[in-house]
């Protein structure tokens, strides 16, 4: 499918690595020029070549979006990249339970999820009036509605990235831009691919173990029975699998897309249905 965005540009925060390079790089795919954004000069590099690779245009820009001023500066950028498209991607988390998290933990959660995202907004906003179209996509997370008891501060912070997108939709009424969020449930990131390769290595171990009882077993089935486990333990879902960056990124473009005109002020979940389910 054609998703339309062809020459459009798109700004993603947190782009040099994960899900925000995922997002970067399928946005590239369907001929968006992207400008991407780190705080690594070299990863966010390697990005920017694997977008300019897939025959668009490419430009970094480098900063810790929670110092003073950058947020705004990254913004202006954009806006002088000519990005119709921003998505605020950025974002640490850090596990805290109500036990264990301080008045700094929590305070560190909004300086780093919601603060940033409403600065860069706000300071791009001007120009997606201006033209007339333009699309906000925040990224959220599946603890929006199933708060994680290890992560308290990082819950309570992305929910309010969602409730604000909500807001943000409404006043941009008439406008041409869009605000919405995407909620990503568990997604397979470096670590918890280390956890699956341990997991998988076990599993291996055991097959040996067990004097080739099936001659048929393969490395990619010892892979699968891994992710299984994970998913029973750790994100139990009607999919029965584990997210993938491309998972989030195949959302993240389609409602930046014109396609999506109609679509303003929503919560995605892309979690393989774990929400409301488990």
């Amino acid at each position: 499918m054609d998703l339309r965005l062809a020459g459009h540009g798109a700004l993603v925060t947190g782009s040099s690595s994960g899900i925000g390079a995922t997002i970067a790089e399928m946005l590239a795919d369907e001929g968006c020029d992207v400008l991407v954004h780190g705080r690594n000069a070299a990863a966010a590099a390697a990005v920017a070549e694997r977008v300019t690779a897939r025959g668009v245009r490419a430009e970094v820009v480098l900063g810790d979006l929670t110092e003073p001023g950058v947020a705004e500066q990254v913004a202006l950028t954009a806006r002088e990249f000519g990005a119709r498209i921003l998505v605020n991607n950025a974002g640490p988390f850090a596990e805290h339970d109500w036990d264990s998290a301080r008045p700094a933990d929590w305070r560190a959660a909004f300086e780093g999820n919601v603060l940033p995202t409403v600065r860069v907004t706000q300071t791009l906003l001007p120009s997606l009036r201006a033209h007339g179209w333009g699309r906000v996509i925040t990224i959220g997370s599946r603890a929006v509605r199933t708060p994680l008891p290890h992560m308290v501060a990082y819950s309570a912070a992305k929910a309010a990235v969602v409730n604000m997108t909500t807001s943000l939709a409404r006043h941009l009424t008439g406008t041409g831009v869009t605000a919405n969020c995407v909620s990503p449930g568990v997604i397979i990131t470096p670590s918890m691919q280390r956890m699956l390769d341990d997991r998988r290595s076990a599993a291996d171990d055991e097959a040996a173990a067990a004097a080739a009882a099936d001659a048929d077993a393969t490395d990619d089935t010892a892979g699968a029975s891994a992710e299984a486990g994970i998913v029973a333990e750790y994100a139990p879902n009607p999919t029965g699998r584990l997210g993938r960056p491309q998972d989030i990124a195949a959302a993240v473009a389609y409602l930046a897309s014109p396609l999506a005109d109609y679509i303003n002020g929503i919560e995605l979940r892309v979690d393989g249905g774990i929400t409301g389910t488990s």
